[in-house]
């Protein structure tokens, strides 16, 4: 059983919904973002979301897109996030990561190589938001053949045609997208959601974890409520963004995972 998938199985067995936090790597400098990663799982997180910077971030809105500006200004190199990460390891055995970013830094790196470096280092799924279904020998298939989770986003846009093709190769978890349009630019409608959610579960056994526009522990709760898992990034940023402390930004993210699991 993947790292992964013993996550959710746990987290089942305990009535419980996964809270992922999301942070960007290397934001607002590499040092902080190092220290971010490595106190999460005691702040409450159960799986941990690490954005890799992109110069052309489509799908995010201002917050994430300013993140990974900074982070790339601030000399963010992917070699960075790979030390992030085997520092983490040292420590932590059992919390799973998911990286999620777009295509172009990977396919720079070669698909397969890229899949290699980051499973020995002990990343456990990605999220790669600008290849759709119709691209999986690009980077899934590698993923498949090295025991990656390859993860998909599904937006309110998907029909049931196209929710199949999305369940193609997916594992690990689906990841939803609450609202049509960038991150953290719009609120959830709780009820629209939970609908959402027990229709993509009609076809599928995979988690259903829910992100974009969570802005506070009071939407985290609410979305918990209907999802398997609860995501949350800009919140998270644009404190960090605002000149938080170090002290209240783990507050908030506390606050975040208390929400979810307040079972």
């Amino acid at each position: 059983m993947s790292r992964l998938n013993k996550k959710f199985h746990q987290l089942t067995v305990e009535d419980q919904k996964a809270f992922i936090p999301f942070i960007m790597a290397g934001f607002p400098n590499i040092s902080y973002s190092k220290k971010l990663l490595n106190k999460l799982p005691q702040l409450g997180a159960d799986i941990i979301e690490i954005g890799m910077p992109f110069t052309d971030p489509m799908a995010d809105g201002k917050i994430i897109q300013d993140a990974g500006h900074a982070a790339l200004e601030a000399g963010f190199k992917m070699e960075n996030l790979y030390q992030m990460i085997e520092c983490f390891r040292k420590n932590d055995r059992d919390t799973p990561i998911i990286l999620m970013g777009y295509y172009n830094p990977i396919h720079k790196f070669g698909s397969e190589n890229f899949v290699k470096k980051i499973k020995s280092l002990g990343v456990d799924g990605l999220i790669i938001v600008d290849l759709p279904p119709e691209e999986d020998s690009e980077l899934c298939f590698y993923c498949l053949n090295h025991d990656l989770h390859f993860i998909r986003l599904l937006t309110p846009t998907s029909d049931n045609k196209r929710l199949l093709s999305l369940l193609n190769n997916s594992s690990g978890f689906l990841y939803y997208v609450s609202v049509a349009g960038v991150t953290g630019t719009k609120v959830p409608v709780k009820q629209i959601v939970a609908s959402e959610v027990d229709r993509i579960k009609g076809h599928t056994h995979l988690p259903v974890c829910v992100g974009f526009g969570i802005k506070s522990p009071e939407d985290a709760k609410a979305i918990s409520l209907a999802a398997d898992g609860v995501v949350v990034g800009s919140a998270i940023l644009e404190k960090i963004q605002k000149g938080a402390t170090e002290r209240d930004v783990s507050d908030f993210i506390i606050s975040l995972s208390k929400s979810v699991h307040f079972n």
